[in-house]
């Protein structure tokens, strides 16, 4: 098994990335900013580096002690920065020899955005092309790229009923279901080069 390297830890996605990480026994590493979810992963068995994925000095430490043979997650968001954290991700991980990445954005980015109405574009809008710049600077970068665009977003356990799509699709997913389908995916050679749409048809608003 790879080792995975995941941007976004601490809490969401990452949170429960972590979780089937820990269950298969894989090597883990982590950029975790806040200290009591640093040291609540290192008790863990998480290999983390506590800082900031703004700051470049803690991004490369973090990329050099995963080593090349790493294969990356972030699902950055918020005060990090969608795009310029996961730009400095990005461009780190290429300076260190790291050669794959998945990217979790959301559906609406890139050539999603005419799907979405006009009252989601004023109220997360500016989030989604945050997303969108990522995902631009992540395809045309050196790595070999994964990018995830999960529905709307839900705690609570997994259904197993979470469907990848290549195309248009809405709806809702739990993020305890994004993570196993990054759990399927990031060792699959043949899931690299290629945009996903993540939904759970069983969910209803």
């Amino acid at each position: 098994m790879t080792p995975w390297l995941i941007f976004g830890a601490g809490s969401g996605v990452g949170a429960e990335l972590i979780t089937l990480g820990l269950r298969e026994k894989r090597l883990l590493f982590a950029l975790v900013r806040n200290p009591e979810q640093a040291q609540a992963l290192r008790e863990k068995g998480v290999q983390v580096i506590e800082g900031d994925a703004l700051n470049a000095e803690k991004v490369e430490q973090v990329c050099r002690l995963a080593g090349e043979h790493a294969r990356i997650v972030s699902t950055l968001g918020g005060r990090e920065g969608d795009y310029r954290g996961n730009r400095l991700i990005i461009d780190t991980a290429e300076h260190c020899g790291l050669t794959h990445m998945v990217l979790v954005t959301s559906i609406g980015c890139g050539d999603s955005w005419p799907t979405l109405s006009e009252r989601a574009k004023k109220a997360f809008g500016q989030a989604v092309r945050e997303k969108s710049l990522a995902e631009s600077w992540l395809q045309t970068s050196q790595l070999r790229s994964c990018i995830l665009r999960p529905g709307g977003l839900f705690n609570g356990d997994s259904t197993g009923n979470a469907q990848c799509i290549q195309g248009e699709a809405h709806g809702l997913i739990r993020r305890a279901d994004v993570a196993l389908i990054i759990q399927k995916l990031i060792d699959d050679e043949n899931s690299y080069g290629k945009t996903f749409a993540l939904v759970d048809p069983m969910l209803k608003p």
